[in-house]
C-alpha cells in the first residue's frame, strides 16, 4: 500500500513539475518531510536493523526528488 502511494505521489509530482515548476517545489518538500521523519526514526534503531528500517524511506525520498527534477527538466526542454 505504501509503495502504491509513493508511486502515485511521484506521478502527480512529475506532472505538476512539468505544468507548474515553481509550485512543484513546495509540493515536493511537503512530500519529503514525512519520509524524512520516517527515515530518521528508522535509523535510530540499533545496528543493522536501523539501516534496514531507514532504507525504504531513503529510496522513496530519492524517487520523489528525481520525479520532481525530471518534470522541471522536461519543462525546461519543451519549446513552449
Amino acid at each position: 500500500m505504501l509503495i502504491a502511494a509513493i508511486i502515485a505521489f511521484c506521478i502527480v509530482l512529475l506532472v505538476l513539475a512539468f505544468l507548474a515548476p515553481r509550485l512543484s517545489r513546495h509540493f515536493q518538500e511537503a512530500g519529503d518531510k514525512p519520509l524524512q521523519v520516517g527515515q530518521r526514526a528508522g535509523g535510530m534503531a540499533p545496528g543493522k536493523l536501523g539501516e534496514w528500517l531507514a532504507k525504504p524511506f531513503g529510496k522513496s525520498r530519492k524517487a520523489v526528488s528525481k520525479s520532481g527534477e525530471k518534470g522541471r527538466e522536461g519543462r525546461a526542454k519543451s519549446p513552449f
